[in-house]
């Protein structure tokens, strides 16, 4: 079996990690303390590649029909080979990685590797953007954006991009989409649909209920009316109808 983790940086996909990795499963070597498969550079010059790919339409829209087709650069494919050559030469009957930048290149990823099981982790966006990321420009991996000098605000785009790009093309054939929330307030029941998704047990780790929610309790406003479509999809709290959430399409 091979496997990995769909979310966006902060989404708690190192929790999916560390999970998977104390249930036999090679997550590639080394690891950092997310349960990050390193170096990261290749994966981060693949994500230069396919972002050309993906033209921009202006404001928060952009055009993923191409990914879906277009053929996948030889480029594009060694670099993710060499990305991954210890999960790829490894023994183990149960590998897989996790870093969240595999999330800018899905589409390629799913059509290189339509076989494995991919597990696509979110997490309240509010939550998600409270802490800084490698991919909250995202222009430092080519992708094109209103430029802001708002960083919540360039993270909250960040967010809706790969919310987009996800939700914009065609899932492979093995999938299953996890709330942090509910792994970490329902784990039981939530690791019991991945037993049953992935086909082997999976081990308990330790959780904390305050990792949820914690946007309600930040100075810092996190309420953009263009998040709230993926807030509606995915059952979360919406905005309080007596505020007008910050921020519009641009």
């Amino acid at each position: 079996m091979l496997v990995t983790v769909i979310g966006r940086g902060h989404s708690g996909t190192r929790a999916m990690s560390h999970t998977l990795s104390a249930s036999g499963v090679f997550m590639g070597a080394p690891l950092n303390v997310s349960g990050d498969l390193l170096p990261p550079e290749d994966m981060y010059e693949a994500c230069r590649v396919f972002a050309p790919y993906v033209p921009w339409r202006g404001g928060l829209d952009w055009d993923f029909s191409t990914v879906a087709k277009a053929p996948i650069p030889a480029k594009f494919r060694a670099l993710i080979q060499s990305y991954l050559r210890t999960v790829q030469r490894s023994r183990k009957k149960h590998k897989g990685w996790k870093i969240p930048e595999t999330t800018l290149v899905a589409p390629w990823i799913y059509r290189m590797f339509p076989e494995a099981k991919y597990i696509f982790w979110i997490r309240d966006p509010r939550d998600c953007i409270l802490g800084a990321h490698i991919t909250d420009d995202l222009r430092d991996h080519g992708i094109l954006y209103p430029e802001t000098a708002d960083l919540i605000r360039r993270r909250a785009i960040s967010w809706k991009y790969q919310y987009d790009l996800v939700q914009g093309t065609p899932r492979p054939k093995h999938w299953i989409e996890v709330r942090f929330e509910d792994f970490v307030l329902r784990q039981e029941q939530t690791l019991k649909r991945l037993e049953k998704f992935l086909g082997i047990p999976l081990a308990r780790i330790p959780v904390r209920p305050e990792t949820v929610g914690r946007w309600k309790k930040d100075p810092t406003p996190t309420q953009f009316d263009f998040l709230v479509p993926a807030l509606q999809a995915y059952g979360y709290e919406l905005p309080a109808k007596s505020g007008k959430a910050k921020g519009t399409p641009c």
